[in-house]
């Protein structure tokens, strides 16, 4: 497949995404070859830890490609998009509950489905260039392939200022927020992960580590707490726009490009993944309630249209943040009965 390579070297079952010109961008077909590797891999004594990297410097992986999403969707398929998030967050469950050790290096952009096939890894490594986010909302969606479930076990209250405002996190903020566990610099990649082929050892990776680059989310944790600890999106803005600070002007800015939809959503999903049972496999299915039903009943297939196709950055959303869509959102999240997400191939 000229979209990815897949092989073993010395002790390392190897993924290596190879579309640098779209940015990585993950494909269906990448989605099943990376799971078809892994599945085989398990049980193969020869393979000791997987490495999974990317081609480029612009990005690891900028999301999912999702133009054929947009023209099924458009022509009312609707069942295409469901299958293709079933399956990807199938490959995520998978990735976080890997049997050997899954170390990603993730350069520039890491976002939407990068972020599923890199940051549910057991070792996760970024550089000077990382700029992980979740920018789902800003597209109609919520944070998916499992984002909503590392936003949910972020510091206080950052898991909502995350996925609410698609804020981008640099090497130490991705550390910071669980999205990362350690900094190398990119130039000292090449040579550890043929180290770590040969030795299948993911201990090779401890003397590399440095400290990062000073971020800021540290920093901003309890003005962060202050501004986003409510239960509900409608109490959030309430917070941010009692404010006269800069950081709440600047959030309400970010939020009401966002889908208010998919922002009450968010912040319903968070609350829930809080609780002593969440795991991945509860958060992948609250996610794919919503995704199941985001093109016929949400703003998804017009937050692609604004953003991807025609570009004019001015989707016309179902609901508005002066009256955020509680119902809408619990009937967004509400059970899909015989559809419901499973994790069987």
């Amino acid at each position: 497949m000229p979209d990815i390579s897949i092989r073993k070297t010395g002790r390392a079952g190897r993924i290596t995404l190879t579309r640098p010109k779209a940015l990585n961008a993950m494909s269906y077909d990448m989605c099943l070859a990376i799971e078809a590797a892994l599945d085989d891999w398990a049980t193969d004594d020869d393979v000791a830890l997987v490495i999974i990297d990317a081609e480029g410097d612009k990005a690891f992986c900028a999301g999912g490609d999702i133009q054929q999403l947009y023209d099924t969707g458009r022509a009312g398929d609707f069942a295409y998009g469901q299958t293709f998030w079933r399956d990807e967050y199938r490959l995520n469950a998978k990735i976080a509950e890997y049997p050997k050790p899954y170390i990603a290096f993730m350069q520039g952009f890491t976002m939407g489905g990068g972020v599923g096939i890199s940051c549910h890894g057991s070792h996760r490594i970024v550089c000077d260039s990382s700029q992980i986010a979740m920018p789902e909302c800003g597209i109609g969606l919520v944070p998916d392939v499992g984002g909503s479930i590392l936003l949910a076990n972020a510091p206080g209250h950052l898991g909502e200022y995350l996925g609410l405002t698609t804020a981008r996190m640099g090497p130490e903020d991705a550390i910071h927020a669980g999205f990362a566990d350690c900094y190398i610099p990119q130039e000292k990649w090449p040579g550890l992960i043929e180290t770590l082929e040969q030795s299948g050892n993911p201990d090779d990776l401890d003397p590399h580590r440095e400290a990062p680059p000073h971020g800021v989310l540290r920093d901003r944790q309890s003005e962060i707490d202050a501004h986003f600890n409510g239960e509900t999106l409608q109490s959030i803005l309430a917070r941010l726009e009692a404010s006269d600070s800069d950081f709440a002007a600047d959030a309400l800015k970010a939020m009401r490009r966002n889908s208010p939809l998919s922002m009450a959503c968010a912040v319903e999903m968070l609350h829930r993944l809080r609780g002593p049972m969440a795991d991945i496999r509860r958060a992948l299915e609250l996610e794919y309630r919503f995704t199941f039903r985001a093109m016929e009943n949400g703003d998804f297939l017009e937050g692609i249209r604004a953003a991807v196709i025609d570009k004019d950055r001015s989707p016309n959303w179902q609901h508005d943040l002066a009256n955020p869509p509680v119902e809408a959102a619990r009937d967004m999240l509400a059970p899909l009965g015989e559809n419901e997400m499973t994790f069987e191939t």
